[in-house]
Parts: structure tokens; sequence; C-alpha cells
């Protein structure tokens, strides 16, 4: 199972789209996760629309209408993993604990908010993935997005993509 990561697109403010490489990630994937902060609905049509399945959150810059469509924490059995899926999880010190703490029961959680890629290991071995983001690198030196694939309770070929500058 192909899966396609994002978190944080703040379209339109932050970009006025998506990068051609990321909707390109859309027809081989077999889900796609976005970790919040979409801010317009046009981005969550656009994901449903071109998408086999889309597993999403709301983040702390999207408004009434997008927390009317979406949940504040998503899970999904994806290639026999136990994925949850929210926006923020506080400081990255201690992160890892914490997250094992309120999620004991996941394999794979993908969160956002900070732009800034992760991907970590809990003691519990709770996966731990930040996608960044793919309009909005922040302090980052690129924009970034997630691909992974999940298979027979195990999760493979988890790859950052750094995107090109956008030029004006």
């Amino acid at each position: 199972m192909r899966l396609l990561l994002m978190s944080d697109t703040h379209l339109p403010k932050r970009a006025r789209e998506l990068p051609a490489a990321l909707l390109a990630e859309l027809a081989p994937a077999d889900v796609v996760i976005h970790a919040g902060d979409w801010v317009d609905t046009a981005t969550l049509d656009l994901l449903e629309a071109r998408s086999r399945r889309v597993v999403g959150v709301y983040g702390n810059n999207d408004g009434p209408a997008l927390r009317a469509r979406l949940p504040g924490t998503a899970r999904a059995e994806l290639g026999g993993l136990r994925f949850g899926v929210v926006h923020e999880t506080g400081s990255a010190r201690g992160r890892e604990q914490r997250c094992a703490r309120r999620f004991p029961d996941l394999d794979v959680l993908v969160f956002g908010h900070s732009h800034v890629p992760w991907d970590s290991v809990a003691h519990t071995g709770l996966r731990l993935l930040n996608p960044g983001s793919p309009t909005d690198r922040r302090r980052e030196p690129y924009c970034t997005y997630m691909t992974a694939t999940a298979t027979d309770g195990r999760l493979t070929d988890v790859t950052l993509h750094r995107l090109p500058p956008r030029t004006a």
C-alpha cells in the first residue's frame, strides 16, 4: 500500500496551488494522509476528487468549514499497521515519550504543525512522522512531503521528498 504524507499546505496563503511534483504522487498513492492546516476547503476537495482515499485532520489554522468535515484525530488501519493522524504534538523535547503515552495503541503517528520534517521511534516502537510542508518551508531549507509503503504490518520505503524552490 503506497502512502503519500503531507501537512501544512496553507493554501492559498503560502502558495497558490500544490506543487506539481506532489500532485503527480496522487495517482500512484493508495492513501493520502494530510496532518492539518489545509486552510481552504478547495484543497480537501481536490485531494478527495483525485485520490483513492484521504485520511486527514484539521489543524489550528483551519476554520469551521474544514472542522465540520474533518476530525481532530484520525485513525486508520493501513497495510496491517495502526495509523493515527494529528496536527500538533507539542514541543520536540520529550515528543516520543509524550506521544507513546497518548497513543499506546498505534504503530505510526503522522503529525504536522511545525513544518519541520521528523522521523523517529519511541521506546514503545511507535513511529513518529512529520512530512513537513510542501508549500511553506519556514526555517527549513526545502519544502517537503513524504511517501512510504505499508505492507504486512511493516512500514518501508519512508522517503522525505525535497521540492525545488518556487519561482515567482
